[in-house]
């Protein structure tokens, strides 16, 4: 019996392959799509920053309505604690309690750091499907952590973005970046990506971990860890409020 058990997981896993081997770039970027986007989510996260000389954590839980609305609050360390951040379409807001004053993230601040982390404000801007701003084409082959990827460039169909080209290497069983180099329009190497701890969840793969190394910037890099996710919630309409910035 588990030999026959075997044989069928072989047969499911060559089938998905032979059928990977077909797949355009597009539809490559809607499988992708399908794994981590979803109608809205809520998400409580830890984030390592690590510096050059020591690593700090900072917790968050973020609330998320499709690609447009999203809403931060910084629970950790107590430095921090209190702080939060409302994206409504194209404009961010940050509320710090310690000055209690609102102000708006725009122009050139979105490219800053984060808290001193790896990621911009822009990087938290980004919910959007890669399939609505990427044209992408496959370009290769490779193993990332014992796993067989397409190598898949993507190019920007729109001006208004914050990385011009991308490079994935898309898991191709499981359909999930698990290396990614952003780049800008003048061809720089921005950022680097690393996806791990791929896990199976709500009839999709999700990585629980991603490392970001900003390429530009000092430090090891910063680690963004779920520690707990819940797909397709309803999300009260007062949360994507700027009252709930003081509430």
């Amino acid at each position: 019996m588990k030999r026959a058990t075997s044989l069928i997981a072989m047969i499911i896993l060559s089938a998905a392959h032979l059928y990977s081997q077909n797949l355009t770039g597009k539809e490559l970027l809607e499988k992708v799509d399908a794994n981590l986007s979803s109608k809205n989510r809520i998400i409580t996260s830890k984030m390592i920053v690590h510096g050059q000389r020591s690593s700090r954590t900072i917790e968050a839980k973020t609330w998320t309505e499709g690609d447009n609305k999203s809403f931060t609050e910084y629970l950790s360390p107590e430095r921090e604690a209190g702080t939060k951040m409302l994206k409504l379409e194209d404009k961010l807001w940050m509320y710090s309690p310690s000055t209690d004053r609102t102000i708006q993230i725009s122009g050139h601040m979105l490219r800053q750091s984060v808290m001193g982390s790896d990621l911009s404000y822009e990087d938290m801007m980004e919910d959007s499907k890669l399939t609505d701003k990427y044209n992408a084409t496959i370009t290769g082959s490779e193993t990332i952590d014992d796993r067989p990827c397409w190598v898949v460039e993507l190019t920007a169909n729109t001006p208004d973005i914050a990385y011009y080209k991308r490079k994935l290497w898309i898991d191709k069983e499981r359909f999930i970046p698990l290396k990614e180099e952003l780049f800008a329009k003048s061809g720089t190497l921005l950022k680097r990506i690393e996806m791990k701890d791929v896990v199976r969840m709500e009839n999709r793969w999700y990585p629980k971990t991603i490392i970001f190394k900003d390429v530009l910037k000092s430090g090891e890099g910063t680690e963004f860890i779920t520690e707990n996710i819940k797909f397709d919630q309803k999300i009260p309409d007062y949360i994507f409020s700027k009252a709930s910035l003081k509430r």
